[in-house]
């Protein structure tokens, strides 16, 4: 990690009003919520986000969310880690895990990406799988859903509750990642 170099966290979801309140989108409601708690707004950045410059854990941040559709973020990112200087090993991406119950969050660095076509992409863009993740469950879709079409629907009433807790919970997992490191972070959300 350099010192000097800041931060770049990623809330991965499909623009526009349409997808807002999709399970798909949460990555995207995280980062809208510390950009509120920092008292600032997200602005149009040329690299095709929407961003804006933070403190996370007394450190500089920049908070992003892209603005192409989710199998396309690698664009976005890679232009948001160039223009930053951000190293590889100090992007955040928070993103929806189908793997996952609803409500539960696990940290990760590297590894699969589970069939997540954002993951994939930034995969692909970076040249490598070897950065960190907040994976927010949000459960299997029921019966024979399809997955794909149970990602695009939005929260149910019951679920929009736990997001209150949720949301919150994620955006300190990142705070965690910045000032305590992967391990250190894991040990304390994943005992939850």
């Amino acid at each position: 990690m350099t010192d000097d170099a800041p931060w770049l966290i990623v809330g991965l979801g499909n623009p526009g009003p349409k997808y807002v309140g999709n399970r798909h989108n949460i990555g995207a409601m995280v980062i809208e919520r510390m950009a509120a708690d920092g008292g600032t707004s997200l602005r149009a950045h040329k690299a095709g986000a929407l961003a804006a410059q933070v403190q996370v854990a007394g450190k500089k941040a920049i908070i992003a969310t892209p603005t192409s559709y989710m199998n396309e973020s690698g664009g976005p990112v890679v232009g948001l880690l160039r223009f930053f200087k951000v190293p590889l090993e100090q992007l955040i991406v928070i993103h929806d895990e189908l793997d996952i119950d609803f409500a539960t969050l696990r940290l990760k660095r590297g590894g699969g990406e589970g069939g997540h076509n954002g993951l994939r992409s930034i995969s692909k863009s970076t040249g490598s799988k070897d950065y960190l993740r907040v994976r927010v469950g949000i459960g299997r879709p029921p019966g024979r859903m399809d997955a794909a079409a149970y990602v695009l629907k939005d929260f149910n009433a019951t679920e929009r509750k736990e997001l209150d807790f949720l949301i919150p919970d994620a955006a300190e997992a990142v705070e965690l990642l910045i000032t305590k490191g992967l391990t250190d972070s894991q040990n304390v959300i994943h005992a939850r």
